[in-house]
């Protein structure tokens, strides 16, 4: 039997190894059906809420607020006395870098990029909903199409069905 790679003389059932998934840049932003989701939307505003709604979504735009964050981390340690001034390069602890980090997180992505992102998934709910629409009056139409009294549905089906079960011999225990 072969587990992980290697080949085990035991016969129970192989252990649950951890699915191992790939950590690459081009497949933690996803850019498929972007121009789909662009062309689907009507007007500027509504298009560029959707580019941003996709990109503030993804890992690899976590991972750059979490780094823009983490930039005022070591002046804030040193003031509470945890870490001294010649720890840390001295460019981290420049009041210049803090003030900029503070707009970044403070101003512009809680005033401006949260209504940006609210805009996205109200445009996105609605072309969901309207894709969930579509499917529920398919779906009907099938059902309307394809049910037991329609001839040559399933009606036929269940009488061929009949016809053979008379024919076999009864079943014995």
């Amino acid at each position: 039997m072969r587990i992980g790679g290697q080949y085990s003389e035991c016969s129970c059932p192989p252990k649950a190894f951890p699915i191992k998934t790939r950590h690459h840049l081009a497949h933690v932003i996803n850019l498929r059906g972007l121009p789909g989701e662009v062309k689907a939307v009507k007007g500027f505003n509504a298009k560029l809420a959707v580019i941003l709604t996709r990109g503030v979504g993804s890992m690899a735009c976590a991972h750059l607020f979490c780094l823009v964050a983490l930039l005022s981390l070591p002046a804030i340690l040193i003031q509470a006395g945890v870490l001294s001034r010649t720890a840390v390069p001295n460019f981290l602890t420049k009041p210049g870098l803090i003030l900029i980090v503070a707009w970044i997180a403070q101003t512009f992505l809680q005033l401006a990029l949260l209504s940006v992102i609210m805009v996205g998934q109200s445009v996105q709910s609605a072309a969901s909903d309207a894709r969930a629409e579509k499917e529920f009056s398919d779906t009907e139409f099938i059902m309307d199409q394809v049910n037991e009294h329609t001839d040559g549905g399933l009606k036929l089906l269940l009488d061929r069905l009949t016809a053979i079960e008379s024919r076999l011999p009864p079943a014995t225990a």
